[in-house]
């Protein structure tokens, strides 16, 4: 009886986009939107409270989303496609996202996202200075 009880909650949670781990590897069961969701916007360097900025919404939105604790409606999918520099075919996982190319780091990645806001002097500036620093790495 518990084994039986035991399937049902597993797929009771699997429909909800919980994760659970089952006797199943983990590699048969396919990435939820909620799972999806949460990996894109980690990929773009965000956090959920700047993610539920720029939506207009609050964090613990943004949390229950990315836990498939609410469903998303097409207008959601739609700003959080341009937000996250992808398809909603990729959000819902109907297509696979292209191999990112550039910097993996995401420290780095939101550095370079903040120095390209500053002034064009500022970003110059700041260059030399990296160039400078690169410079002296290849010699030592």
């Amino acid at each position: 009886m518990a084994r039986k009880t035991g399937f049902i909650i597993a797929a009771l949670n699997r429909d909800q986009g919980v994760a659970v781990m089952s006797r199943r590897s983990a590699k048969e069961e396919p990435e939820t939107i909620a799972r999806r969701l949460a990996r894109l916007r980690r990929e773009k360097g965000l956090t959920q409270a700047e993610m539920a900025e720029m939506l207009g919404i609050s964090q613990p939105i943004v949390s229950d989303y990315e836990r498939g604790e609410l469903r998303l409606h097409g207008e959601l999918i739609v700003r959080m496609a341009e937000i996250l520099d992808c398809s909603a075919d990729e959000i819902l996982g109907l297509r696979e996202r292209k191999a990112a190319t550039g910097a993996t780091n995401r420290r780095v990645l939101r550095r370079i996202q903040q120095i390209d806001l500053l002034p064009r002097r500022d970003q110059e500036a700041l260059l030399r200075t990296i160039d400078a620093f690169l410079s002296k790495g290849r010699t030592a």
